[in-house]
């Protein structure tokens, strides 16, 4: 499943698997438990509920196609995938903010390399 920026980029995907997330260049740098967003060095990130990802401010910061807001556009070949790395420690799940309209102004792919080792 791809996983779109504000602006209809294509940045991500979920894997078959359903739980890890690559960027397009094939770099692993999170995965979903349940709707839990942790990335690889343990940190929790965010949420992902209903097809968009939640950051801890209670914005939005990335979609799947059904919920963006924008049109999508041409998602490139993706690149072979790279090792997985081993899983950290996972951080206490923090208390879901209330949600927001408001979109982040963070960038889905910076956002996601929080996760990065």
């Amino acid at each position: 499943m791809t996983l779109f920026n504000k602006d209809g980029d294509a940045v991500a995907y979920i894997d078959d698997d359903n739980e890890t997330i690559f960027l397009w260049d094939g770099t692993p740098v999170a995965y979903l438990d349940n709707e839990n967003l942790y990335g690889f060095n343990g940190k929790h990130l965010g949420w992902y509920e209903n097809g968009i990802i939640w950051n801890h401010n209670g914005e939005k910061c990335g979609f799947n196609r059904e919920s963006l807001p924008v049109f999508a556009k041409f998602e490139p070949f993706k690149s072979y995938k790279k090792f997985k790395p081993f899983k950290s420690f996972k951080e206490f799940v923090p208390f879901k903010p209330y949600k927001s309209s408001s979109i982040s102004t963070i960038n889905l792919e910076d956002f996601l390399k929080l996760g990065e080792r």
